[in-house]
């Protein structure tokens, strides 16, 4: 009761005196904003909802950030570009919501692109895949997903590195392109930080941007989430557009968020999924596409039945896997069964011991990827370094070594591999047919019908992405655990180590197509109880300073 007529008197007496001089200001409670390594979307939107900051506010917040990390301090190189546009951009969105409220969730929320991923070049941004054979080159306009995320209010903030046309070069380390270097994880110095959508893993991991998108192959969305911290979703092929993005292969690439919560990956996926008729591949999806935000269920794996398949997948001679994942995997499988959730182990795919002998996804990909790189380079308005197709790529290489081809980034055998193909004949043809035997019939489906799972986990590294890629299946990827201080350091090519200390990796949730809802269900439910990705931060040179409260009224 003291308490309370004490902070009434000092109430009463910061009124008078208000009234008394009014020229003096009154005490004021600090404002408490975000902190923006960890922000959610959730969390920008009410601040900018109460405004207490702006979107403007915002995109300085990030770009000084990105400035601190990318080419100073620790030099992680997760930025090719900022959007030069974004602040215009974020301006007309804060007059907007203070007219008419507010799009969607992602409203004045900044999101940084894969360097692949198309950007109308009058904007003012590359899209280069990280080849200075694309630079100042001009693409139509922009890519499906940036459609979307543009009528939904989102900022394009800018464009991030990656490993070259997405890993589909050579023998090159992860994260490395040309025009942006080589890109490391900011848990580790000069750590792997996996690839090809290296840049968007970065930046998601300390927060150089509130959302960012990256793409997958096989892996790439995947890998740099579980070494970043991240949570990612690469959907099932057809569920976002691939109009406006480099490609390698109608049949297995696919757009999806990685970013630090299921919650905001939720979020996103439900903005950027849905059909283009631009993509006849989004055609064969289902007609209502799910508010996958409804899937933030922390009881989701109650009753349900989860599958192991060990054989291939968890074998570390074969995976090269560090034991120490094998460690946390275990702890993995005894959290979901406290969840509720039965676990079949093992239930292993038929088709496992021929993924590490089958060679019909190069196949495959060596064939779209030189017969859809040639149609990218034919559907440019302008492109000034002359190349317009795969074999003048080749060629712009070799003329340009100290662009291209620096001292431990020289190779360029997939390019050279693809060039030598002769089209989708009937080798092409078996190969693709066999491999949705290997991943779905004789794989993933298999193993689900066989033990009536609902979902398969697997630690994140290792063969776990193979499956899914070459039938075109979903993944959910979540924080497992990280390296322990004493791992043996390897290295990840000429510039960056893996395994090291402290680098992260992730579990990864499996099933069959369109399965997104289900599959966000059950990795927000494990996220929820076990919040891993909060037990470790990046390396301190790597922790941008930067906050809201340095930025706003500043």
């Amino acid at each position: 009761m003291q308490l309370f007529n004490l902070w009434a008197w000092i109430c009463f007496f910061q009124l008078q005196c208000a009234l008394a001089f009014p020229g003096i200001p009154s005490v004021k409670r600090a404002t408490k904003f975000p902190d923006l390594y960890e922000a959610s979307i959730a969390e920008l939107q009410a601040g900018l909802d109460a405004g207490t900051f702006t979107s403007v506010d915002l995109v300085k917040a990030y770009f000084a950030r990105q400035n601190e990390v990318n080419l100073q301090g620790p030099e992680l190189r997760a930025i090719l570009e900022q959007n030069p546009s974004a602040l215009e951009e974020a301006a007309f969105l804060d007059t907007e919501r203070k007219a008419h409220g507010k799009r969607s969730i992602l409203h004045g929320i900044p999101v940084l692109l894969k360097d692949n991923i198309a950007t109308t070049a009058s904007e003012g941004m590359n899209t280069t895949a990280g080849s200075f054979a694309l630079l100042n080159s001009i693409v139509p306009g922009d890519a499906g997903v940036v459609k979307r995320l543009r009528k939904a209010g989102a900022i394009i903030l800018g464009k991030a590195n990656l490993s070259e046309f997405a890993h589909f070069r050579g023998n090159q380390a992860s994260g490395w392109s040309g025009r942006g270097g080589q890109s490391t994880n900011p848990y580790f110095p000069k750590g792997d930080p996996c690839g090809s959508s290296s840049g968007s893993g970065i930046a998601s991991a300390i927060g150089l941007a509130a959302v960012t998108l990256g793409t997958e192959t096989d892996g790439s969305i995947t890998c740099p989430t579980s070494n970043n911290n991240n949570v990612g979703i690469k959907p099932t092929v057809g569920l976002t557009s691939r109009a406006g993005v480099v490609p390698i292969s109608q049949n297995q690439d696919t757009v999806g968020p990685i970013v630090r919560s299921v919650a905001d990956a939720a979020a996103v996926l439900s903005i950027i999924a849905g059909p283009d008729p631009n993509d006849n591949f989004t055609l064969a999806q289902p007609k209502v596409v799910p508010d996958f935000t409804k899937a933030l269920n922390k009881n989701a794996l109650k009753g349900k039945r989860i599958g192991v398949p060990r054989k291939v997948f968890l074998n570390d001679s074969i995976t090269g896997n560090d034991p120490s994942i094998g460690v946390e995997f275990e702890k993995a499988i005894a959290t979901i069964k406290a969840l509720g959730a039965t676990v079949i182990d093992p239930a292993d795919l038929p088709s496992a011991e021929e993924f590490v002998i089958s060679n019909n996804e190069t196949i495959v990909l060596d064939v779209d990827f030189k017969i859809q790189l040639n149609a990218w380079f034919a559907s440019l308005r302008f492109n000034p370094s002359g190349v317009e197709s795969l074999a003048q790529l080749i060629a712009f290489n070799d003329a340009n070594p100290t662009l291209e081809e620096p001292k431990g980034f020289e190779d360029n055998s997939i390019l050279i591999e693809s060039q030598a193909t002769t089209g989708r004949n009937s080798t092409y043809f078996q190969a693709l047919a066999d491999d949705h035997v290997l991943g779905g019939s004789g794989g993933i489906d298999a193993a689900l019908k066989a033990h009536n799972l609902d979902a398969l986990i697997l630690p994140a590294p290792g063969f776990t992405t193979a499956p899914a890629a070459v039938v075109g299946y979903p993944i959910v990827t979540v924080p497992l655990g990280f390296f322990p201080d004493n791992v043996t350091i390897g290295s990840a090519g000429p510039e960056t180590f893996y395994p090291a200390p402290g680098i992260p990796f992730g579990l990864s949730f499996l099933g069959t197509a369109f399965s997104e809802f289900e599959l966000i269900s059950f990795a927000f439910a494990y996220e929820q109880k076990t919040q891993t990705r909060l037990a470790r931060k990046a390396f301190a040179a790597a922790i941008p300073k930067t906050q809201l409260s340095d930025i706003v009224g500043k």
